[in-house]
C-alpha cells in the first residue's frame, strides 16, 4: 500500500541511453532522485538529479558544463603495472594503469559532450584518494596524481577538490548546479569499503584495458 510520502515523490526524471541499470532512488535529504555508482562506473544526466558514491582510495571526478548543466561522476582507480613503474601512474606515461584512467575520464566527458556539453564549458571537481587501504603502497595518492595530471594535460578547469589524507568519503553530486557535497567517513568497522576497493583491485587485475577513446 502507497504511504502518503511515496504519493508525494514525483516520477524519476527520464535516464540517458546507456545508464539505465544503474540503481536510482528517492534521496529524501535533497528531495531529489540519486543514482548511485560502484567502483569502475560513471553516471550522467540532463535532470535535476544527484549522483553519489563511497571513496576510499579511488577518484571520482565530478564533471559538468557549467552553461547547460549536463554532467556527471566516475568512480576509478588506477591498476598497479606488473612492475609498478612510477611512469604508470601520469598521463604521459604509457602503462596500462595510464591507459585505464584516460578510459575512466573520456567515456565520462565524451558522454557529457555527445549529450550537448561543450568543451569549453567544462568545469571539475575531485574527491578521494584516501590512503585506506594500509597494506598496499599509497595507491590513494598515484590517483591523485594521474587525475591531477590528466586535467592539467586536458587543460580542463578544476574549481574544487577534497582529496587525500587517510578518510574515506561519501560524496554526492549535483550536475544541475555544480553542488557537490562530501562527508569524511570514520573507519568503518566492518571494512565494507577496504573489502570493495580490493575486490575492484582484483577486478583490475584479471580485467584487460578496454581500447583508445577518442576524446572529443
Amino acid at each position: 500500500m502507497a504511504t502518503l510520502q511515496d504519493l508525494d515523490r514525483p516520477e524519476p526524471p527520464p535516464v540517458l541511453p546507456g545508464f539505465e541499470h544503474v540503481r536510482r532512488s528517492w534521496n529524501a535529504t535533497y528531495a531529489s532522485y540519486a543514482a548511485r555508482i560502484l567502483p569502475g562506473e560513471y553516471y550522467v544526466t540532463k535532470s535535476e538529479e544527484g549522483v553519489y558514491t563511497t571513496l576510499g582510495s579511488c577518484i571520482s571526478a565530478c564533471i559538468r558544463d557549467r552553461a547547460t548543466g549536463i554532467g556527471g561522476m566516475n568512480h576509478f582507480m588506477l591498476p598497479a603495472s606488473v612492475k609498478d613503474e612510477p611512469e604508470a601512474w601520469t598521463a604521459t606515461g604509457l602503462g596500462a594503469a595510464t591507459r585505464y584512467g584516460n578510459y575512466a575520464m573520456e567515456h565520462l566527458i565524451n558522454v557529457i559532450l555527445r549529450n550537448g556539453g561543450l568543451r569549453q564549458n567544462l568545469e571539475v571537481k575531485i574527491f578521494g584518494g584516501g590512503r585506506v587501504l594500509a597494506n598496499m603502497t599509497d595507491v590513494g595518492q598515484r590517483n591523485i596524481n594521474f587525475v591531477r595530471d590528466y586535467l592539467k594535460t586536458e587543460k580542463l578547469s578544476v574549481i574544487a577538490e577534497d582529496v587525500g589524507d587517510v578518510f574515506p568519503r561519501m560524496v554526492v553530486y549535483f550536475p544541475s548546479t555544480g553542488l557537490a557535497k562530501v562527508k569524511r567517513l570514520r573507519s568503518l568497522h566492518n571494512n565494507v569499503i577496504v573489502n570493495q576497493e580490493k575486490a575492484y583491485v582484483e577486478q583490475l587485475v584479471q580485467k584487460p584495458v578496454g581500447g583508445e577513446v577518442e576524446l572529443f
